[in-house]
């Protein structure tokens, strides 16, 4: 690697990890509703499997490397597999997601991504199929509040693993 190179390369993980302001610091009241809302669907009865799984791919797909290291570091404390967490992204093609984790990642990932058209009948009935009308609808909550986190997260370029020690994440061996 050349001089230049290498200088650009500093320069880019920088700015990558320089968070741009304290959106919980500036809107505190904002900050603790929608923190209100994560602890409800924590509680909603979704296995907390699922959601963890859905805040991963969404975070993935989004870009937001703050609430990916956090809830890679969360499933890990909740006892999940560090091969399966590899294997998120590729979910489709791994013999590792059962159908209703299948089921919850594909309805992530539509709503992440919302088609013209919106959410296919097809995708929708193979998820209902999984799960009752009140799971589907928490689900869907947990989507979109995941969302949520990571719009703050990248416009913010909240810095991935500052708040580690807060939320006992520094527990989960992966730094």
């Amino acid at each position: 690697m050349d001089t230049r190179t290498s200088e650009h390369a500093k320069a880019s993980r920088s700015e990558a990890h320089t968070q741009r302001l304290n959106y919980a610091a500036q809107s505190p009241e904002l900050f603790k509703q929608l923190a209100d809302l994560a602890t409800a669907i924590r509680k909603s009865g979704i296995d907390e499997t699922i959601i963890n799984l859905v805040e991963i791919r969404t975070s993935q797909i989004n870009g937001c490397s703050f609430c990916l290291d956090m809830h890679v570091k969360q499933a890990k404390l909740h006892g999940e597999r560090e091969l399966r967490l590899y294997h998120v992204a590729t979910w489709r093609e791994s013999p590792l997601f059962e159908s209703r984790e299948r089921a919850a990642l594909a309805w992530a990932e539509v709503l992440t991504k919302l088609p013209e058209g919106g959410v296919p009948d097809d995708l929708y009935e193979r998820v209902r199929g999984q799960f009752s009308e009140k799971e589907l609808s928490d689900l869907t909550f947990a989507v979109m509040a995941i969302n949520a986190w990571n719009r703050a997260g990248v416009a913010f370029r909240a810095t991935p693993g500052s708040a580690d020690k807060a939320y006992g994440l520094d527990k989960a061996g992966l730094s």
